[in-house]
């Protein structure tokens, strides 16, 4: 049986290969969202596993500023600001293409590294 860190985990996966599809055929929109999805899930399934607070979106930023800290990697939170911007972009749509394809790299680089943390 699946707990509920495994689940996240694997949705943070999911979602990442969801953005590449969505990217892929031109739906910047919710390709964005799935870029937010996937970084957001990363970032429960370590809080959930540490019992830290995870149902705001300022639990997710306090969680990830705990991460940066601990680990002692500012790139974490710069990581998790390109997710942000996919939030905000799957609303107003307001992202370049290459500002997409650089945030891209930073938020896969951000799930894959938050990922490890989860042991």
């Amino acid at each position: 049986m699946k707990t509920l860190v495994q689940e996240h985990v694997q949705t943070a996966q999911q979602f990442l290969e969801a953005a590449h599809r969505e990217f892929a055929a031109g739906d910047a929109l919710q390709g964005s969202e799935k870029m937010w999805g996937a970084a957001s899930h990363a970032v429960i399934s370590v809080a959930q596993r540490r019992g830290w607070p995870y149902g705001s979106h300022r639990d997710l930023l306090v969680a990830v500023g705990r991460l940066a800290e601990e680990y002692d990697d500012r790139t974490l939170r710069a990581e998790f600001d390109a997710a942000q911007m996919f939030h905000a972009n799957f609303y107003h749509g307001f992202m370049e293409p290459y500002q997409r394809d650089n945030s891209r790299e930073l938020v896969r680089d951000f799930v894959d590294r938050v990922l490890r943390l989860t042991g």
